[in-house]
């Protein structure tokens, strides 16, 4: 009697134990290998100038993070995260293909959150989803775009926080993204905006959360902090160095990088501190953190 059951057919229960027992670099490559329009397009929108090539420090941190538990990974994988991966890469490629108007960014941005809930199917259960999910977005060339949409507002806010300070020792006036000091029209233009700062900030955020532990409900409780240490941070540089201008200290490229880099330092030190930051009860230093799968808390000493 022929089998008409697919259950009792040996070929193919061999080869569902197969797939089911295939490595995660396999589902993980595969995944990736789809995905290859998406990476041409990234890799030419990088090469040609037109984005900071600053996801690469995303993609490089998702990478890391898969090798450092590569000997931990999930035997079975979620199924509910493998199955959105794997709907996730099949709708980007049709919508490459039966939608090509569709802006690039956004085909993108689907097929990389394909790759992370492909990742997070076969990572360990203590490892945070959100901060993965973070480095998936900050991975994509979109530092331009951000600049275009949210570069002017951020401008004309960090102008305007600027001149509080600035009114302490000068007169000041704000006129959109300009500021009249003394009489002297000073612009803030797009590198003032705070958008690589902003984007600086929330990696160091994800991948502090990721090397520290810290669960999903931890992780989105201090995120708003990574905000407002951006935005302070943007105003006080721009407040020095419109200060220093207004003055008529004339500071040089070099000088100017290095106020920069000094409060960037500054300020993503405060990030990772606040991400690292563990509470201190009775001598013993307790992370304030609750394990994202049982709900209960966990205490370490370090």
């Amino acid at each position: 009697m022929v089998p008409t059951h697919p259950l009792q057919m040996p070929r193919f229960v061999r080869l569902g134990i197969a797939i089911d027992t295939a490595a995660a670099w396999h589902w993980l490559a595969l995944l990736a290998l789809a995905l290859w329009p998406t990476w041409w397009w990234m890799g030419q929108r990088m090469a040609d100038g037109s984005d900071d090539p600053l996801g690469i420090l995303a993609l490089a941190a998702m990478a890391t993070l898969l090798f450092v538990h590569r000997h931990h990974l999930r035997a079975a994988p979620r199924l509910d995260l493998q199955a959105a991966a794997l709907v996730g890469v099949v709708c980007t490629t049709a919508l490459q293909h039966q939608l090509p108007n569709l802006p690039d960014l956004l085909l993108a941005l689907m097929g990389l959150l394909s790759l992370a809930a492909g990742l997070l199917a076969f990572l360990p259960a203590h490892v945070a989803t959100a901060p993965v999910w973070g480095l998936s977005v900050l991975s994509l060339p979109l530092l331009a775009s951000l600049q275009f949409y949210a570069g002017f507002p951020l401008r004309v806010v960090t102008a305007e926080l600027s001149s509080w300070l600035l009114s302490v020792a000068h007169t000041v006036e704000r006129t959109g993204s300009s500021l009249w000091v003394d009489g002297q029209l000073i612009i803030v233009d797009a590198p003032c905006s705070g958008v690589q700062m902003a984007w600086l900030g929330y990696f160091t955020a994800c991948a502090v959360a990721l090397a520290t532990q810290r669960s999903n409900r931890s992780f989105l409780l201090r995120l708003p902090v990574v905000g407002v240490l951006v935005l302070l941070g943007n105003v006080v540089r721009n407040t020095v160095l419109v200060a220093a201008q207004a003055s008529g200290m004339h500071l040089g490229d070099v000088a100017h990088q290095a106020v920069g880099l000094a409060v960037l330092g500054l300020v993503c030190g405060g990030i990772a501190w606040t991400m690292g930051i563990t509470t201190t009860t009775t001598g013993t230093r307790t992370s304030t953190d609750t394990s994202t799968d049982t709900g209960t808390s966990t205490g370490t000493a370090s």
